[in-house]
């Protein structure tokens, strides 16, 4: 077996597609594929089955998978311990989390990040829903609950207050508005009842029970948007709508809820220098913008 095959099967078993692991690896992607097609023959096992996703893992190549992680972390430890830390900073990191905190946190000072660790490339994978660290599929998530199962290591990485928003333009059209009663008569934006993607952002009924959004989206950043527009008025996480000069607080002493962000990974990954890096990054970046996530 050739460790640089099993280099290249480590970069598609990360990235799942064979383009995304070629940029990653800075060679072509036929290349990859053919090198993926040898260390499967040279098994004689198929390790990747085709899907809408890309690439998935066959068991064969789940177990695979176990074995080349193993080699690498040994290969990165003898690399640290004769040419030093700075060897270790390297490599693909992928991080899960949701729209808001990777667009409004995250993405936000990322750069610094980069700055700090040029070789490590960051993928930043913030969309409605998380990919799995327990199947692999990201290296680390930020996600709204801590999971009860699997070769995890979790932590509480802070607290967030959500808040009513508004604009200005739709406060000065609509009807009064003084109490939780008053709810009633005005548009509320929120998520799309049957499709959000985990019980803590179901919570238009703690502020107007029995009823659902007159607006609604999967997507949060679409929701601020229509808030920002004059749509109506908005559930957003303090670190969105504090940061929005053209939005203001609506009954914030009666409107107030309060939800968690976990800091969630897989226990072999967590030994990655690359992957500690960016956890040790991002602990440190959330404890100095704490105003942000609580009044």
């Amino acid at each position: 077996m050739n460790w640089d095959d099993l280099k290249i099967f480590l970069a598609v078993a990360r990235a799942r597609k064979l383009s995304s692991a070629a940029r990653t690896l800075g060679i072509d992607a036929t290349t990859v594929s053919r090198r993926i097609e040898r260390l499967a023959a040279d098994l004689q096992t198929t390790l990747f089955e085709p899907s809408a996703g890309g690439q998935t893992l066959t068991e064969a190549g789940g177990r695979l998978l176990a074995h080349a992680e193993a080699i690498e972390r040994a290969a990165l430890a003898a690399r640290a311990d004769v040419g030093g830390e700075r060897g270790l900073l390297s490599g693909v990191v992928r991080v899960s989390v949701a729209e808001g905190f990777g667009t409004w946190i995250i993405a936000r000072h990322l750069g610094a990040f980069r700055k700090a660790n040029p070789e490590i490339i960051v993928e930043l994978i913030a969309s409605s829903g998380f990919l799995n660290p327990s199947k692999r599929e990201a290296d680390l998530a930020v996600m709204l609950a801590r999971p009860t199962s699997g070769p995890l290591l979790a932590r509480r990485l802070t607290d967030y207050q959500l808040h009513l928003y508004a604009s200005p333009a739709y406060l000065q059209g609509a009807p009064p508005l003084t109490s939780l009663a008053d709810l009633r008569h005005h548009v509320v934006i929120g998520y799309v009842p049957d499709i959000i993607y985990s019980p803590a952002l179901d919570y238009i009924a703690e502020i107007r029970p029995g009823s659902s959004p007159d607006i609604a989206s999967s997507s949060i950043n679409a929701q601020h948007a229509l808030a920002v527009s004059g749509a109506g008025l908005c559930l957003l996480p303090r670190f969105i709508g504090a940061q929005d000069a053209r939005l203001q607080p609506v009954l914030p002493e009666q409107v107030s809820l309060t939800r968690s962000f976990w800091l969630v990974v897989h226990r072999d990954t967590r030994q990655l220098a690359r992957v500690a890096a960016f956890v040790d990054w991002l602990v440190k970046l959330i404890a100095s913008e704490k105003a942000l996530f609580l009044d």
